[in-house]
């Protein structure tokens, strides 16, 4: 598989495609680290690029080139201490106004696993960047301030969280030190949230009592509340169980690219490379390839470093099947006996992200894996005010930041599976063909 992909190198009049795809079989990680992506969210001034600094910084995460520049600017500011959110919050307003307002991505590792964190705005307006944030997480980091409890921005993300369908919820009581690290403050807060979370659908949740600022159960345990028996923030972080978040079950392979060398030593080779979005394949695998229905079997799966006897979620690879079938970029490859739904009316909630606001019977583009088609919504069924968590069957206008449920109409056919079965098959967007900007993210019900 190396040499056929290097004489395609060679070949591809495309080159600028062919290297993202070079790019892709190259980042498949060589060693057995797991990768827990997570997201923070909480209201305005409850710490959370704080708490994403002392993180980084506690745990030996940051260049020195780095830790230089944040302390340059903690002195230009008059700040006694080293002011850790200069850390994340990259943008200049946000520096100015010392708010989050974009999504910002941090990166590091540990021994045992690889992260990446999206610190995500507490403001309402920027609710379309928390969703863009927590879209890939397996992790929500809820901030809750000690001081004020649970409030309004608390329940929308926590409904956002449950909405996105993110498996692991750590609600961080911030700033502890400033209520004296009370325990029966800390017991409140978690009472009250456990009954906001019986309304939504959240799996797994821990409460850890946190200061950001003093470090206290960031990375390491508390001396000051010893009436806390759990693990730090950290070590949660380095040790919940992520495995059995992905879907190990549903075999799906959406085709990006169609391998064809066609050089001496590979005249007949052709092979459909993509990333494996859940289930897993081996060769000799029954397979079906949508929208045609033809079967086959897999022949091999190829990657850039060489065949490999089997593809898990979300590995990068190039299938090769025994029979010759007309694949093309936008097709599924999927198990002969566990395909998903095909239809052209499909029902969703969507997070609108558009200046403009949604037109009932609007026409949009929309990208689904690796199809693209068009469609219309047909029906806009309710409005959820995200703060309450009540449907509005009378609002029907839905504008930038709104959660809503609707029903659309492709010009074809999906093939698709209920998002909370599978985030990748089960979400799409919405593109406005005038201007080319993304307006909706979609999770099919």
């Amino acid at each position: 598989m190396i040499n056929v992909l290097k004489q395609q190198w060679k070949t591809e009049k495309n080159k600028d495609t062919f290297s993202r795809l070079l790019a892709m079989e190259i980042k498949q990680p060589k060693h057995n680290v797991e990768l827990l992506r997570f997201t923070t969210a909480g209201s305005v001034d409850d710490g959370k690029s704080t708490l994403i600094g002392r993180l980084l910084y506690d745990s030996k995460s940051i260049y020195q080139d780095q830790l230089d520049l944040v302390e340059e600017q903690s002195k230009n500011r008059g700040a006694e201490e080293i002011d850790l959110a200069l850390l994340t919050d990259g943008l200049r307003s946000e520096r100015e106004q010392g708010i989050t307002i974009d999504v910002a991505y941090r990166y590091f590792s540990t021994p045992k696993r690889k992260f990446i964190i999206a610190d995500t705005p507490g403001h309402i307006q920027y609710t379309r960047n928390m969703v863009t944030g927590a879209s890939t997480a397996n992790l929500a980091l809820v901030l809750v301030d000690a001081r004020h409890g649970i409030v309004e921005q608390t329940n929308r993300h926590s409904f956002l969280a449950s909405l996105l369908y993110i498996p692991h919820l750590v609600v961080c009581i911030n700033k502890m030190d400033l209520v004296d690290y009370s325990q029966e403050v800390f017991d409140k807060i978690v009472d009250d949230f456990r009954a906001l979370s019986s309304k939504l659908d959240i799996r797994d949740i821990h409460f850890i009592p946190i200061s950001a600022l003093k470090g206290d159960n960031v990375v390491t345990r508390s001396e000051t509340m010893d009436w806390y028996q759990g693990p730090s923030l950290f070590y949660l972080l380095e040790n919940i169980h992520i495995s059995s978040d992905e879907n190990h079950i549903d075999g799906r392979f959406p085709v990006q690219y169609v391998v064809r060398p066609q050089t001496e030593d590979n005249p007949d080779y052709r092979g459909y490379a993509g990333q494996v979005a859940s289930g897993i394949f081996k060769p000799g695998d029954d397979v079906a390839v949508l929208p045609s229905g033809f079967s086959s079997k897999i022949k091999s799966i190829d990657t850039y470093e060489g065949s490999i006897d089997r593809a898990f979620p979300y590995m990068a690879t190039t299938m090769v099947l025994e029979d010759d079938i007309d694949v093309s970029r936008g097709d599924m490859i999927v198990r002969q006996n566990n395909q998903p739904k095909v239809s052209q009316d499909i029902e969703a909630r969507i997070c609108w992200m558009g200046e403009t606001d949604m037109q009932l019977n609007g026409k949009y583009a929309l990208m689904h894996t690796t199809n693209e088609c068009r469609c219309i919504i047909k029906e806009i069924k309710y409005k959820v005010n995200i703060n309450t968590l009540q449907r509005d069957e009378e609002d029907k206008k839905i504008g930038m930041n709104d959660i809503a449920r609707i029903k659309i109409r492709t010009t074809v056919p999906l093939f698709f599976d209920s998002y909370r079965k599978n985030r990748i098959t089960g979400s799409f967007i919405l593109i406005d063909e005038s201007t080319n900007n993304t307006v909706a993210a979609c999770m099919i019900l």
